[in-house]
């Protein structure tokens, strides 16, 4: 069976990555000189709370090619294929590692790397999806040119709770950060074609705008595959979390409404109380 694999930016549940067998190569997290693996060594709430202390960006980088080569080797050895899901390309040189070590194992017939061209469960949808294809008996082949189909149907979007993150990771000006924070702007994020963009701008307390912000999705909602949808936050209440369930549910749109908490990697650039819907489209 082909086996899938996903950088740490999935931030796929610990119970999904069992059920779907599916194995994670993390990310790092920077705090100062310190190095932590996103997911394993460091939690969202540990970088919340270097960040408020430091009153710092944290940063992240692409994963060890080291620990990818010793990630992928045993499944070289037995012989299988392997399908890895990467952050989009333009956000981090993760992809670029997993190529690399499919060059050091001289196993690139093998070893295939899907560019998801997203991030957070954006890519996780596509990985349960390919998973679901592995255990059908599909080939690696047959997984890609499925995955690339799917790309651009995936609806990935969230709302922040505070802009200083974004400001500190560079990604939004000071004087936006201080408006946004003085006037309780809470922007929607897009993701698209591999890049993040800003889009409509809501007002007001969280519960408001992500109750706002999930009503302003049901057009899309109701025209999307009816598999799963995922609520992926970064730390939010379970009121919030909860009001965004009890509106998906009352939609009878999906089987399955997934709750997810965002990981390391993506907590660092969007800071504490974001919230986002994503979702496949059918078109």
């Amino acid at each position: 069976m082909v086996k899938i694999i996903a950088d740490s930016t999935c931030d796929l549940s610990p119970e999904l990555l069992k059920k779907y067998d599916i194995s994670v190569l993390p990310l790092h997290v920077l705090l100062g000189e310190k190095e932590y693996f996103d997911g394993v060594t460091i939690t969202p709430g540990e970088i919340f709370a270097w960040a408020e202390s430091n009153k710092k960006a944290p940063k992240t980088s692409a994963p060890a090619l080291d620990d990818a080569i010793e990630l992928f080797r045993p499944y070289v050895k037995a012989g299988q294929e392997i399908v890895n899901f990467s952050i989009a390309d333009g956000m981090s040189s993760s992809g670029n590692i997993m190529r690399m070590a499919a060059r050091e194992l001289n196993a690139e017939a093998q070893i295939f790397v899907v560019d998801s061209a997203n991030l957070s469960t954006g890519i996780g949808l596509l990985v349960i999806e390919a998973a679901l294809m592995a255990q059908n008996g599909h080939s690696a082949a047959q997984i890609v040119e499925k995955m690339e189909e799917i790309k651009p149907r995936v609806r990935a979007s969230f709302v922040v709770d505070t802009l200083m993150y974004l400001y500190r990771g560079g990604r939004c000006s000071g004087l936006s950060a201080l408006a946004g924070s003085a006037l309780k702007i809470h922007p929607k994020i897009l993701v698209s074609d591999g890049k993040m963009s800003p889009d409509k701008k809501y007002r007001g307390s969280m519960r408001r705008v992500v109750t706002a912000y999930a009503h302003d999705l049901e057009e899309q909602l109701k025209m999307a595959e009816t598999d799963r949808v995922f609520i992926t936050h970064s730390g939010c209440s379970d009121e919030v979390v909860g009001n965004v369930r009890a509106y998906l549910e009352q939609l009878h749109v999906f089987h399955e409404i997934l709750e997810t908490t965002a990981g390391g990697v993506v907590s660092c650039h969007c800071g504490p109380g974001t919230l986002g819907i994503l979702f496949i489209s059918k078109d």
